[in-house]
């Protein structure tokens, strides 16, 4: 039987991207879902290319839910246009990324099970990102913040 209190987004929290144009909500760690999951929003600004490369999740599940707008994610190569009422499931070990290609704002709910990926992820990454002021960020630096947190980056493919 659970010892914990049922409470509303009781690891809410805010985390921006830099000046991505990319805002994360944290609503539950699995410190709130006895290990089972963790669940955030994230708002990704029109036209917003995401600024980490393509990766894939060792060892979990990331459910994405459209709530606004549309974005794009290319799931090992094969590029899915998720939007409002929609949800993909992308399964551990599968290569992917997404894009805001269009002109509105969106807005999807995410999953993670088991909660592997949590708020420290996106504070780790945005500090790395941030550190970049311009430049390109530290692929080494990103690299070992994915690592810590279950994903490992696909590297770029070699142009044809």
């Amino acid at each position: 039987m659970s010892t914990q209190k049922a409470t509303i987004n009781p690891s809410e929290e805010i985390i921006q991207i830099g000046q991505s144009g990319i805002v994360i909500r944290f609503l539950l760690t699995r410190d709130d879902t006895n290990g089972n999951v963790s669940m955030f929003e994230f708002s990704v600004a029109a036209g917003q290319k995401l600024p980490a490369p393509a990766h894939q999740n060792d060892a979990y599940e990331e459910i994405l839910y459209g709530l606004e707008g549309v974005l794009t994610w290319t799931v090992d190569g094969t590029p899915i246009e998720v939007g409002s009422g929609q949800a993909l499931c992308i399964p551990r070990g599968t290569a992917h990324r997404f894009d805001n290609f269009g002109s509105r704002d969106a807005k999807q709910l995410v999953v993670i099970s088991p909660p592997i990926m949590g708020p420290a992820y996106f504070r780790e990454a945005a500090a790395v990102i941030g550190a970049a002021t311009g430049a390109p960020t530290d692929r080494a630096k990103m690299a070992e913040v994915f690592q810590r947190h279950g994903m490992t980056i696909i590297p770029p493919r070699p142009a044809p």
